[in-house]
């Protein structure tokens, strides 16, 4: 049996440490959230020389021991846990060579842990290009390590890095230097309150108010004759600590490091100034949008209509194999359908991460943070949220997903909670279909009157986004930092490896996490709709058969379905809502559609072309037909006292309900799965629910 080691990736923010980690683990890792917390947590296995096999953590990024994110606050905890499963064996220093003075701050507060640390330069690659040139040999003896020089796109000194990792017990664990003499008198006094402890875990644990075993800022305070600073006390040390590690640094990097500055060719500089410029920086950004929703919509059709298709031919497929039953409905009807729910988002997820991915590994996406970070911030929200909220307009599972680039958990939170009022694909079913019902046709300045009102349910949609993450900013109380830091790293062309395992993961994520809750709701809303107690339900065919004989044999079944849907158990709670929905203008058929479609928003369309006896227009082959035929009988439809159901008004109100409910289960699951908490996207589901609510009746009971 193979012995197995751990070994931890650690590094500053775009020094490529999770090529490395895809170098390393290639397909062999998982992704998932840290017990009880919100941040993504990486693993994989590696098979070294000497049949050694390495469980690789990839920690998040930071640029040092003093943490201000969550995400360095899990550094800091696993690092000083030894009875931590994930505690490391080794440590894995990922640095870039280009900004090696910077990354060495990190590597040196390591070396002070004492656990056996590697330092992997990574982007050798761009040694020569650059002008820069190392005295390996001298920066390993000044650094007291072994130094891995690796480029992950040129595939070169990985299996060095092995080799190191491999024989990690022969690697120097004393610290680069003495910290301690910031305060000479204060470390010492600290040395005797605790003369088994190691020093500097004692300081991160005073200054971090972190823990390690038994031992905590609290057992620390409560130790006779040691004193804790006060905080701007500490605070000072800690920047005289900074200083005291810069200057090691910066000797260390005179004798092994000479960059020749005439040789470095550098555009970066001239296309920032494009990129990043206030006016060309957001016509630009537009542009790549547009461009990018456009190919999303574009490439993701094709795939979409086939594998609704697909699961269609199969259900059709399952009901003719099958023998006759319950059974066989609850596969055809309730299984293959909610499975075909899940798998229809994967073009719409892999085209958007696809691209997300490619922006991120050229370095552009750095650049759009920081255009967008002055704007968004007014409202709570990070420069980063910018991605998810306009990736909303395709599919706010994909764009709920992509908040994880967000380092302030109260930005990230506030982001996921709003993103779903963004108009996405799923709510356009909807919208033409009443649309066209209720707002006459002309034109004002040449647009149509149906277009603008499209767009204004865009902007509503939107201005719904901001102006929600704005009393949310002002209301949550969640402690935070945001400061807005973020790494402007190099123009490069992407490495499709790092691509293509960002859209795999990210796929199976969704349909193995989010997956499991959207199949179980699809069974659920199966078995609502297709049974139903008493006579009324049972015996719907005689029902039918004996109050119109005279009908057709396509008519009739049109009927029984519709007898059958007003009279199953979701009919019913079709009918116990309508007390509830009749002031926003809604009848008990309209109820059965709002809650059906919270299996999906565009679930509506297909509801109402059951309810009014349309079964034959789903057998149209031309889809402007099918859904004239839909708005010709709902156009018809009256109330008992022979009102019409849809008006002007309820046309508004249910078009405002919409625009505003969290009507979709998918992205209920995938908000529990990246919140690690089924609050908030409860919260998320009540507010949601509230405000479309009352802006339907507002509508209604003002334009009826």
């Amino acid at each position: 049996m193979s012995k197995q080691i751990n070994v931890a990736l650690i590094g500053n923010p775009n020094t490529g440490k999770t090529s490395v980690f895809n170098a390393l683990t290639g397909l062999n890792q998982k992704v998932g959230n840290y017990p009880g917390i919100t941040v993504e947590k990486k693993e994989g296995v590696c098979k070294l020389p000497k049949g050694v096999k390495a469980h690789i953590i990839d920690l998040p990024g930071t640029y040092s021991l003093n943490a201000s994110s969550l995400d360095e606050s899990v550094v800091i905890e696993l690092l000083l846990n030894k009875k931590d499963k994930d505690f490391p064996d080794v440590a894995v220093v990922v640095s870039d060579v280009e900004n090696l003075k910077r990354n060495l701050l990190l590597y040196t507060q390591i070396k002070d842990l004492e656990i056996p640390t590697i330092l992997a330069i990574n982007m050798s690659d761009r040694m020569a290009y650059k002008g820069i040139s190392l005295d390996i040999a001298c920066l390993e003896k000044e650094l007291n390590t072994k130094i891995a020089l690796i480029s992950t796109r040129k595939k070169t000194g990985i299996n060095e890095l092995k080799e190191l990792i491999t024989d990690y017990k022969s690697l120097p664990t004393k610290p680069c230097l003495d910290a301690s003499t910031i305060d000479k008198q204060y470390f010492e006094n600290l040395k005797k309150a605790f003369p088994n402890q190691l020093l500097y875990k004692l300081w991160l644990v005073i200054t971090q108010d972190v823990n390690f075993g038994k031992t905590n800022r609290k057992t620390i305070e409560e130790t006779q004759g040691f004193k804790i600073k006060s905080k701007s006390d500490l605070k000072r040390l800690q920047q005289k600590e900074t200083i005291k590690r810069y200057q090691f640094i910066n000797n260390t990097l005179k004798k092994g490091q000479t960059i020749d500055l005439k040789a470095a060719k550098d555009l970066r500089v001239k296309l920032d100034r494009i990129l990043t410029h206030k006016v060309w920086g957001y016509l630009i950004f537009s542009l790549i949008l547009l461009l990018i929703f456009q190919a999303i919509y574009d490439w993701s059709g094709v795939p979409m209509d086939f594998i609704d298709g697909l699961f269609a031919s199969l259900s059709e497929w399952a009901k003719s194999v099958l023998p006759a039953g319950a059974f066989t409905n609850l596969i055809a009807e309730g299984i293959i359908p909610g499975l075909g729910g899940v798998v229809i988002f994967i073009p719409q997820i892999a085209f958007l991460f696809l691209f997300i991915a490619i922006l991120e590994e050229v370095g552009y996406m750095s650049r759009v943070v920081f255009l967008m970070d002055r704007i968004m911030r007014r409202f709570g929200l990070s420069g980063k949220s910018v991605v998810p909220l306009i990736s909303g307009t395709a599919c706010a599972i994909p764009a709920i997903m992509a908040t994880r680039n967000i380092e302030s958990w109260k930005e990230r939170l506030i982001t996921i909670l709003v993103t779903p009022f963004t108009t996405c694909s799923a709510r356009l079913p909807v919208y033409l279909i009443i649309i066209a019902l209720v707002i006459p046709e002309g034109r004002f300045l040449g647009l149509s009157y149906q277009a603008l009102t499209l767009m204004l349910l865009y902007l509503i949609g939107f201005a719904a986004a901001v102006g929600s993450a704005y009393i949310l900013n002002k209301t949550l109380k969640i402690k935070g930092k945001t400061f807005f830091v973020v790494e402007m790293p190099n123009y490069k062309l992407p490495l499709f490896k790092n691509v293509a395992i960002t859209v795999l993961e990210k796929t199976k994520t969704f349909v193995f996490e989010a997956g499991k809750i959207i199949l179980a709701i699809s069974i659920v809303l199966w078995f609502l709709a297709s049974y139903g107690p008493g006579e009324q339900f049972n015996n719907a065919e005689a029902i039918v058969q004996k109050t119109h004989p005279n009908l057709s044999e396509q008519a009739q079944n049109d009927m029984i379905a519709e007898h059958k849907l007003e009279h199953s158990y979701i009919g019913i709670i079709g009918k116990t809502i309508e007390p509830a929905i009749k002031p926003l203008g809604y009848d008990w058929k309209i109820g059965i559609g709002l809650v059906t479609s919270f299996a999906a928003r565009e679930v509506f369309v297909g509801t109402l072309a059951t309810i009014y006896s349309i079964g034959s227009a789903n057998d149209i082959e031309d889809e402007d037909e099918a859904m004239s035929t839909i708005k010709n009988r709902m156009a018809k439809e009256v109330h008992s006292n022979g009102n019409k159901v849809f008006t002007f008004a309820s046309g508004i109100s249910l078009l405002l309900f919409y625009a505003f409910a969290m009507q979709c289960m998918s992205t209920l699951a995938i908000v529990k799965r990246e919140t690690n908490s089924w609050k908030w996207p409860l919260y998320q589901l009540i507010i949601m629910s509230s405000i479309a609510y009352l802006a339907a009746l507002v509508a209604f009971q003002l334009f009826k």
